[in-house]
């Protein structure tokens, strides 16, 4: 059955929907999901799709004419824990949920365009397994890195230079190739923001024309991701060169620095040549003795840890709902140790998946990969800080009077006696 026909199979739905809720999801898309299929809400959506298909195969080409399916949405957004801003698009909610079944249908079909040294968005595949490899690796603690992060990949991807590729990954399903570039050269976008704080409305908003790439936010952009760089990621593979990618962070590794550069500069010309810049501000050269860290993790001298950076952005994460429920709670007349009591059901949800809870939670995350508490003990000892902070009202050494004992009748858990039960059970 051609894909996009999939897109009107109850029973494809049914498997979808299977899929999600068997993964670390939050409740609230599960349940939308589930609405959405009982009400059929796929079926005006591929009624747009189907239309589109069609416009663009009896224009010919793409981007000579105005498309049915609805315009995506432009917002520029803080990163977390960060100045820096990035823009992302965004469908209705009813498109954006048939593109994610696509999307689904498409990174399991055409699976096998890829190399097995990349780690985003494939079936069966984390993260986690990309530092597994590198982990179990022979020597590594003697080889010299690379590590590589590409600017603002997503919407800087030349669709030009993608569209043969598609063309020719897709050559057998000429109707999903022509909706997917109808979509990728539409040049007008909804500009859907005033600024950080007053999005506007669909009505509200104006028709721009931009470059926009493969546009960060929507669901499809994780299966062009993967297709833009394949034959970077064969490359080093067919050569034996220890390499892994998620997305647009990029790892190697070498038995001499010479060599290493090599690869460095071969990534570089690799990704000019293909309209993409490296973000000089991520480009590490290692040696040996200086570990590495990858995709949230830290390897150093033969152990595993959480990189710096996570512990950095979970610890401003802290601070600023410790400074929020410490006004909340003197606003209301309520006691310290409600606010932090307050503080640790956040946390607790954040980093204990609770019994029968599908959201990714750290201990989910972290606990199978790591093999040293360092961080853990790190994250420890703030989070005992900002609830005696909370429950005593002050940042003094009186808020040592609140014991440990007192922090556990709260409901304070240990991350690193956790994770030591994670080991022993």
């Amino acid at each position: 059955m051609p894909m996009l026909e999939q897109l009107s199979d109850e029973a494809c739905w049914e498997r979808f929907y299977a899929y999600k809720t068997s993964l670390a999801c939050p409740k609230t898309f599960a349940k939308e999901l589930r609405r959405f299929i009982d009400a059929r809400g796929w079926e005006p959506v591929c009624e747009e799709i189907r239309k589109t298909a069609e416009e663009i195969r009896q224009s010919g080409s793409a981007g000579d004419q105005e498309i049915t399916f609805p315009l995506p949405s432009k917002a520029v957004i803080s990163k977390q824990s960060s100045q820096k801003k990035r823009t992302v698009y965004t469908y209705p909610a009813p498109e954006n949920t048939v593109l994610k079944l696509l999307t689904w249908l498409l990174l399991r079909k055409y699976d096998g365009l890829f190399s097995g040294n990349l780690y985003s968005f494939r079936p069966g595949i984390t993260a986690k397994d990309a530092v597994r490899r590198l982990r179990r690796t022979k020597d590594i603690d003697r080889m010299y890195s690379y590590k590589a992060d590409i600017s603002n990949y997503f919407n800087s991807v030349p669709v030009e230079k993608l569209l043969p590729m598609l063309s020719e990954a897709l050559t057998e399903d000429p109707a999903l190739l022509n909706f997917l570039s109808g979509l990728l050269t539409e040049p007008r976008v909804l500009d859907g923001s005033r600024g950080i704080t007053e999005p506007r409305t669909p009505e509200e908003s104006r028709i721009i024309i931009e470059q926009k790439g493969i546009m960060a936010g929507t669901p499809l952009s994780a299966f062009y991701a993967n297709l833009y760089l394949k034959e970077l990621d064969r490359s080093f593979a067919e050569r034996g060169i220890l390499y892994a990618r998620y997305s647009d962070d990029i790892i190697l590794f070498a038995k001499t620095a010479e060599e290493r550069d090599a690869c460095a500069s071969e990534v570089g010309h690799f990704l000019a040549e293909r309209g993409l810049s490296l973000n000089p501000d991520k480009e590490v050269f290692g040696a040996p003795e200086d570990g590495f860290t990858f995709l949230g993790f830290e390897f150093q001298e033969g152990y595993i840890d959480i990189a710096p950076v996570s512990v950095t952005k979970l610890k401003k994460k802290m601070r600023r709902k410790a400074r929020a429920l410490d006004r909340w709670h003197r606003r209301k007349g309520l006691s310290g140790e409600k606010a932090a009591a307050a503080f640790l059901r956040v946390f607790n949800r954040k980093l204990f998946a609770a019994e029968g809870d599908n959201e990714l939670s750290w201990n989910r995350w972290f606990f199978p990969v790591i093999t040293r508490t360092d961080r853990l003990h790190e994250i420890d000892l703030y989070a005992q800080d900002c609830i005696r902070f909370l429950a005593a009202g002050t940042r003094t050494k009186a808020r040592f009077d609140v014991r440990y004992e007192d922090l556990k009748r709260l409901g304070y858990r240990s991350l690193v006696h956790e994770w030591y039960a994670y080991e022993g059970s």
